[in-house]
């Protein structure tokens, strides 16, 4: 598939990482490579490792960063295994990381990969397909308070416990329109009528599919740890509960634990956050909900 969507906030996060010619860079969320490609474009004798779970993704982007130079390595991992990842190519230090966190719009575009929930197909949602654990399974077999607490934690389920009864009830579930419908059928139609529930419930499942959370706890906590001087960590987010485990860590980072007057302004670190502009939101739908938020590393 030739894919043509723009990367969401896409020159923001190339001005972020203010790009050095020689310097080691990570795109762990490779996607189509639109970060990627003009990341590589700066770059004349640096690095740029590129991670994607996604083999599709990785498949699908060779021929267009081949096309730039050739200071690229594709990675066919999950970010949550970078330090893994890094020590294999002997990398101990970076210059920055970037990491578009959530599906991706090829995935979502793709009824087969069944993220969607306008469109029939087989219960999945594994961006890695070579993973066991996809949605047929949690919906199949697990239970009512293990998904009364993914629906509640991952995503603003309403009744969550009727949807977790609903499914219960219901199964065998194997598609994806079957368990619109289930939704649908639990909950008051006050409810269903206001707004689709099934966007909250597949988000719910998508993110325990994937661990979505678990890596990206993951990376917060060890890749502050692998910037270089004037490094830079920037993360897109698209669900408030992923940008606040960005924002709760990258506080702790400039955060005065004193409690003593005069408050202590970090000079090792920095944090920004931008939103992206009002043309970019007319013009792609999709991200009218990011953020993006920078930590930089001023000194060792």
């Amino acid at each position: 598939m030739d894919y043509k969507h723009s990367p969401v906030m896409l020159n923001e996060s190339i001005e972020a990482l203010d790009i050095k010619p020689d310097g080691v860079y990570l795109d762990l969320t490779l996607g189509r490579g639109g970060h990627s490609s003009e990341i590589l474009k700066k770059l004349s004798t640096g690095k740029l490792i590129c991670f994607d779970k996604d083999e599709q993704a990785i498949i699908e982007s060779e021929p267009r960063l081949s096309k730039i130079n050739n200071n690229y390595v594709l990675v066919h991992a999950d970010y949550m295994n970078i330090k893994d990842v890094l020590e294999k190519h002997g990398i101990k230090s970076v210059d920055g990381i970037l990491a578009d966190i959530g599906v991706s719009s090829p995935q979502i575009d793709d009824f087969a990969r069944g993220f969607s929930y306008s469109k029939d197909a087989r219960l999945d949602m594994r961006m890695n397909q070579k993973q066991k654990l996809d949605a047929h399974f949690i919906v199949n077999n697990w239970s009512e308070v293990e998904l009364v607490e993914i629906f509640r934690y991952y995503a603003d389920v309403m009744l969550p416990q009727r949807v977790a009864k609903g499914i219960i009830s219901n199964r065998p579930i194997d598609t994806t329109l079957q368990l619109v419908n289930i939704i649908r059928e639990s909950l008051p139609a006050a409810i269903v009528r206001k707004k689709n529930p099934a966007k909250a419930v597949f988000q719910a499942l998508r993110i325990a599919v994937n661990q979505e959370l678990d890596a990206l706890k993951k990376l917060v906590n060890y890749a502050p740890k692998i910037l270089n001087k004037n490094g830079v960590l920037a993360i897109i987010t698209f669900h408030s509960i992923e940008d606040r485990i960005v924002k709760r860590k990258f506080g702790t980072f400039i955060k005065d634990d004193t409690g003593k007057l005069p408050i202590i302004v970090s000079k090792e670190w920095t944090v920004k956050t931008k939103t992206p502009s009002r043309n970019e939101i007319e013009n792609n739908n999709r991200s009218r909900t990011a953020k993006l938020r920078v930590l930089k590393r001023r000194k060792d």
